[in-house]
């Protein structure tokens, strides 16, 4: 073939590839943001005693009604055609369970007001009510010879359990405690219940509460919660625990029976929630074993099938900031032995292998997740799915039945099931829901992971995502996304919710740049702990390098720059705000900008402490030093400000002072408040109005769109979603 023949060969191809990329550009529809909003999600999996079936719910949202309800379905486990057994209308129907013969299951409803208890047999028909409390029922578990069906009843402060036949009958109240039961656990026995109360209740402050004296006293004095066990047949109670060095928090039992172990908080009313330490009561004795000393969170805490070794996570030497490790311990007494030493990556629990010598965890791996296992005799760990995506894999307790959450950039979160063997290739994986099958007709945008190379020579990592419509001919404007955290990821995960929303950008003809900056989990301890005592300035940098990167690749505009982010994002962002013009437009989130008034402002001071150093009465000149406040006359960036009215985390007045700086320098700002809201927002409305505004900052300040929010444009979305 001569030159000119290769030539036309080459635009002949060329020509058939855009015309295929028009025909699926035309045959899918570009995300919208309702889109978002009706992305369902999946939970609750239960698998029948046979292992042939799995129940699991589906939360769907009702935009008129502001909330999510999620209704009860089945499914082989041999994979095929979900059926949905609940079809109640504005109610819930949760916490679906299998009776111990598999003959029907049981969920609690709110169809009849409070949450009840509910039977179904599998192959359909009506479902029957068998409790009837006034208060309503939580939580609720069959013994494990499913003789009988435990659950509690009755209003927060008054709650107790109550018990039934495991096939339906007169429930009986099983204890008539002092206090309020908070939590309980069937015994592998069957005849005992664990549970956990309160030594006292102050019925004086729930009386001056009642008669409308809500003032609220900050850091109240606590009674402690402590550990009791109840005869089912005899109805006596007896303690397990008690004095005010610790209050139970959770417990777990051995499979023989034979030792509980617990999280104990300490009573101190000004502690944190680092202040949890691990102990093991031996039954028998009622010997109770100080494990851990060190005030650093110890979760989970498993024991092993064979009830021989205790296992519990915690931070590298029990120090704050650094990698979770996993610990073993035999439960008999023992010295603690550390597993996965070099292991450059948080580990924690998820199963036990049936033979007790290998324990099986989930950790993040750059811009994925993965499932590794590690033997307890120690030695490297075995990495057994390697996909480019989300993974999360747990088992089924009763079937040993491996399930796994998945996501893609492609895909929601649905659930699959697999033997151990074939977990390193998803061909091989059974498919058990499909939430979203809208999402095959929707135009996504193109995810890529890049890596580029930072100011001092280490090798960053992040997520481009390119527009539907990308082309290599031209270049587009570019939304940079700070995650939060900032000891956290971004993963090859579908974006379905109103923190990203990627592949909104992406059908309106932005790039997305998604960062693993300095500080973020998923590359190694020195990577995530290099900020500490030096929090912005490497950090940014990785930033900017992945910025400038795009723009040499051709790929973004270098006039054409927005960035936005929640929480450590927002952090990020605001000293992006003081610290360069390059950027067209900010839009930033529950984002600190004076960290001396934010450490007690905050509900959480010991981060405060890690990244900065100490307090601010210790290291004072440095929390100024790092502050977005002490540059803000630098600040030329059109920026808008989100809070949550009740954000706890970093409170609202942090937006305050950004936004009173702004307008008295005269740089472009607005503010949004969130009633009500924490520090993410909850409500349906918030979360969509939050995209809207956003987006149409960046539309305005980038592209130069009249306007930047219309309610009535928010609105007409609304119209459209109800026609």
């Amino acid at each position: 073939m001569n030159r000119k023949g290769i030539f036309t060969f080459l635009i002949l191809i060329l020509f058939i590839s855009l015309s295929t990329n028009i025909c699926i550009s035309q045959n899918k529809k570009p995300m919208t943001f309702m889109d978002i909003m009706h992305i369902n999600r999946v939970g609750s999996p239960d698998i029948s005693p046979d292992g042939s079936r799995m129940i699991y719910t589906t939360s769907v949202l009702d935009w008129e009604k502001r909330k999510y309800f999620s209704d009860i379905f089945i499914v082989p486990t041999t994979g095929g055609d979900s059926r949905q057994m609940t079809f109640t209308k504005d109610k819930n129907e949760t916490s679906p369970k299998w009776s111990k013969d598999g003959s029907f299951f049981a969920f609690l409803s709110d169809r009849d007001g409070k949450n009840q208890i509910y039977f179904m047999r599998p192959d359909g028909g009506e479902a029957w009510k068998v409790t009837k409390h006034k208060d309503g029922v939580t939580k609720f578990e069959w013994s494990k010879d499913g003789k009988y069906l435990a659950y509690t009843a009755g209003k927060p402060e008054k709650r107790q359990i109550w018990i039934m036949p495991g096939k339906g009958g007169k429930p009986v109240k099983l204890t008539s405690h002092k206090t309020p039961v908070k939590d309980w656990y069937w015994s592998p026995c069957c005849k005992k219940i664990y549970f956990i109360a309160p030594d006292s209740v102050d019925k004086i402050d729930n009386k001056r509460k009642k008669e409308k004296f809500d003032v609220k006293i900050i850091n109240p004095v606590k009674f402690p919660d402590h550990l009791w066990v109840v005869d089912v047949e005899k109805k006596e109670e007896k303690r397990l625990t008690g004095g005010n060095e610790y209050t139970v928090q959770q417990i777990v039992i051995s499979d023989n029976g034979s030792k509980i172990a617990f999280n104990g908080a300490s009573t101190n009313r000004y502690a944190g929630w680092l202040d949890v330490e691990v102990y093991l009561l031996d039954v028998t004795s009622g010997i109770i074993t100080r494990i851990t000393k060190n005030s650093v969170w110890e979760a989970p805490v498993s024991f092993s099938p064979d009830s021989k070794w205790l296992a519990f996570c915690a931070a590298d030497e029990f120090t704050y900031g650094r990698l979770s490790k996993i610990y073993v311990i035999p439960s008999n007494g023992g010295p603690i032995k550390k597993l996965l030493p070099e292991f450059q990556y948080d580990a924690s629990i998820s199963f036990w292998s049936d033979d007790s010598k290998t324990i099986y965890f989930n950790t993040g791996v750059g811009v994925t997740r993965q499932l590794f296992s590690v033997s307890i005799d120690g030695g490297k760990p075995l990495q057994l799915t390697k996909e480019k995506a989300n993974t999360y894999v747990f088992k089924d307790k009763e079937t040993g039945t491996l399930l796994i959450y998945y996501t893609d950039p492609e895909n929601p979160n649905d659930i699959y099931t697999s033997t151990l063997n074939n977990l390193g290739n998803k061909e091989y994986w059974i498919r058990l829901t499909k939430a979203n099958p809208q999402v095959e007709n929707f135009a996504l945008g193109q995810y890529e992971t890049i890596r580029w190379k930072s100011t001092d020579g280490q090798m960053v990592e992040g997520i481009l995502i390119k527009p539907v419509s990308y082309t290599k001919e031209r270049r587009y404007p570019l939304i940079v996304q700070i995650h939060g955290g900032p000891a956290s990821a971004y993963t090859l995960s579908f974006s379905g919710s109103y923190g990203t929303y990627t592949n909104i950008y992406a059908a309106h003809n932005y790039a997305v740049f998604q960062p693993n900056y300095r500080g973020s989990n998923n590359y190694g301890e020195k990577f995530r702990m290099e900020i500490a005592g030096d929090y912005f300035r490497q950090a940014f940098d990785d930033i900017m390098t992945g910025v400038d990167y795009l723009i040499d690749r051709g790929i973004a505009h270098p006039d054409s720059l927005g960035m936005m982010g929640w929480s450590a994002g927002g952090h990020w962002s605001n000293w992006t705000l003081v610290s360069t013009d390059r950027f067209k437009a900010i839009s930033t989130g529950a984002g600190a900008v004076n960290w001396i008034s934010l450490y007690a402002e905050t509900d959480v001071q010991f981060t405060r402490e890690f990244y900065f150093k100490g307090t601010p009465y210790d290291n004072w000149d440095h929390y100024v030093k790092v502050s977005p406040l002490k540059y803000i006359k630098n600040a030329k960036t059109p920026t808008l400000i989100h809070f949550g009215e009740k954000d706890q985390r970093i409170p609202r007045p942090q937006g305050e002072e950004l936004h009173m700086a702004l307008k008295k320098l005269g740089v472009p700002t607005e503010f949004i408040v969130y009633p009500g809201m924490p520090h993410g927002l909850r409500e349906p409305r918030y979360q969509l109005v939050k995209m809207v505004a956003e987006f149409n900052w960046f539309e305005h300040w980038i592209r130069g769109k009249k306007g930047w929010f219309e309610w009535k444009e928010l609105l007409d979305t609304l119209k459209k979603e109800k026609e």
